[in-house]
């Protein structure tokens, strides 16, 4: 019987067991310890970030950004409909008013020719999210945000360790979140990090991660006690975590190397159907560098999407589909968005498949994947 292939697969590369024992010995499994330090500080080196803050998870992060943003009920986020629902969700519960933009048929990122439209006299800021580890158009974002006095909160959490135009995705905006979740690229189980860019912001970020208490200059001898001083929530992850996570950035260049080698071999593998006319595969602009952290194509119709998706699992490989549109969602639609809003996010969603992608995946599972698509799709 031919082993089945999965989507998604958690993997172990390095030292994440011996770490987690190291931690366990050491007595300090609550977080913030050495190993949360370690992480931290190999994120600090590699996106030349003013400090980057591990967290419980990206949404976590999303949520501290949302606050250190100052968000008010009735002020106006514009972010895509074609996200995760964290990134609306973080700035929801402080009662903004989401502004859902299309997107890019390219790169499925943010459409930022349409953000000068987006924008009302309500609107606090911009929340761009980094498709498939495909950066925005960040300068043009950028300039817009500077013109109307917005901030800029990245969502990065599939774009850890891509660039653009050199610079590491997560580090253009005031904030950049990241995520570690098992199906990112450096995995912890759960986990994610807010990236400060602004140094005026540390200080009141570490207050909101510590509960909202200034635990984090107490431990450092800069002030003698610490209590309550701000608003906050508990988003220090387990050192366990942090020890796991540690042992994957250490192995970093050897992830990323493997990531790219899978994105290039489905690419080689389908360009036949892109060049027939009969599917759409990833656009990587020259000015980013991709971190290979997912491959989708996009068929001709959802009618075909779903009998190729249909298909492959009768032969043993998972693909799956991705976001069902926030604006077409029922909060979406109590907003009072209506799904014909945003064409080019509805129409492309619906026509979305994503192939196997992880660490693991060998060469021949890839082949045997690649053949089941080509079958599939040519007619």
């Amino acid at each position: 019987m031919t082993e089945r292939i999965p989507f998604n697969k958690p993997f172990i590369v390095g030292k994440e067991l011996f770490y987690i024992s190291q931690a366990v010995l050491e007595g300090q499994l609550a977080g913030n310890g050495a190993f949360t330090r370690r992480c931290e500080a190999w994120l600090e080196r590699t996106t030349g970030a003013a400090r980057v803050l591990l967290t419980t998870s990206c949404t976590a992060a999303l949520e501290m950004a949302a606050m250190l943003c100052d968000v008010e009920e009735g002020d106006e986020v514009i972010l895509p409909s074609f996200t995760f629902v964290s990134t609306a969700n973080a700035f929801a519960l402080r009662g903004a008013r989401l502004r859902f933009v299309d997107i890019r048929p390219d790169t499925l990122n943010l459409d930022e020719e349409q953000l000068e439209a987006a924008i009302g006299p309500r609107t606090r800021g911009i929340v761009p999210v980094h498709y498939a580890g495909v950066g925005c158009a960040m300068d043009r974002i950028l300039e817009i945000a500077d013109h109307h006095d917005l901030w800029v909160v990245e969502d990065a959490a599939q774009a850890v360790n891509s660039n653009y135009r050199g610079r590491p995705l997560g580090t253009f905006g005031q904030l950049g979140c990241f995520s570690f979740h098992e199906t990112k690229n450096f995995i912890c189980g759960e986990g994610g990090a807010l990236v400060v860019n602004d140094p005026a912001w540390i200080e009141r970020a570490e207050i909101l991660r510590e509960k909202g208490t200034n635990r984090s200059q107490f431990l450092r001898g800069d002030v003698d006690k610490y209590s309550w001083v701000d608003v906050g929530s508990s988003y220090v992850p387990s050192e366990l975590n942090a020890a796991f996570l540690y042992a994957q950035l250490e192995e970093a260049a050897e992830i990323t190397h493997k990531r790219a080698a899978i994105f290039s071999r489905y690419r080689v593998g389908l360009a036949p159907l892109e060049e027939a006319g009969l599917a759409t595969l990833p656009t990587v602009p020259v000015d980013t560098t991709c971190n290979g952290h997912m491959f989708y194509l996009i068929a001709e119709s959802a009618v075909d999407r779903n009998r190729i998706l249909h298909g492959l699992e009768k032969e043993g490989i998972q693909a799956v589909f991705h976001y069902v549109p926030l604006h077409s969602s029922p909060m979406g639609r109590a907003m009072g968005y209506a799904p014909d809003d945003l064409p080019v996010t509805e129409e492309l969603a619906a026509r979305l498949i994503r192939l196997p992608c992880y660490f693991e995946l060998s060469a021949d599972e890839q082949d045997r994947v690649i053949e089941a698509v080509l079958d599939l799709v040519e007619p």
